[in-house]
């Protein structure tokens, strides 16, 4: 399973430059038998969630595609991706995403998938000081996210806990 997150920056209509790359090198990653999960949503209620831009910008067959239009953060990325590669039966999970978010993306996933093979392939896109510092700012809440990810996950599997 090779998992695109997306990337907008408030984007309404159009792919950011971030989130194309990731797509490109996505597209040149994934063989003929991988599924492809694009994830990302919409920050405006009218506009096309990232996932569906990506669908549209695949440049191979999308037979192959299936969109993630809901998760908003990147935990939220992992969740439902875990839910899907669980639902498949793969072995292994590759996380393209940018150089800059890759530590926290692997952390969350390997995290959600301990049994599965788990990596992630940064897509060269720029890093600009705002981003590594939005990274260092919300890395201390990865175990905040975590814990909510897992939930999402037990929720999305079945064995969440319906009371006593």
């Amino acid at each position: 399973l090779v998992v695109v997150l997306g990337y907008s920056r408030g984007r309404k209509s159009e792919l950011h430059p971030i989130c194309a790359a990731r797509l490109e090198h996505a597209a040149a990653l994934a063989g003929d038998d991988d599924v492809v999960l694009l994830s990302g949503w919409s920050r405006h209620p009218t506009a096309l969630p990232e996932a569906e831009l990506m669908r549209r910008a695949w440049p191979a067959a999308a037979d192959t595609l299936m969109c993630d239009p809901d998760a908003r953060i990147t935990a939220e990325n992992a969740a439902n991706a875990a839910a899907h590669a669980r639902e498949l039966g793969v072995s292994e999970v590759v996380v393209v995403t940018s150089r800059w978010h890759g530590l926290r993306a692997g952390i969350l996933f390997r995290s959600l998938l301990p049994d599965l093979r788990v990596s992630v392939s940064p897509a060269h896109t720029p890093a600009p000081p705002q981003l590594l510092l939005r990274e260092r700012a919300v890395f201390p809440l990865v175990p905040f996210q975590l814990a909510r990810a897992r939930r999402r996950v037990a929720e999305l599997s079945g064995t969440g806990s319906g009371g006593a």
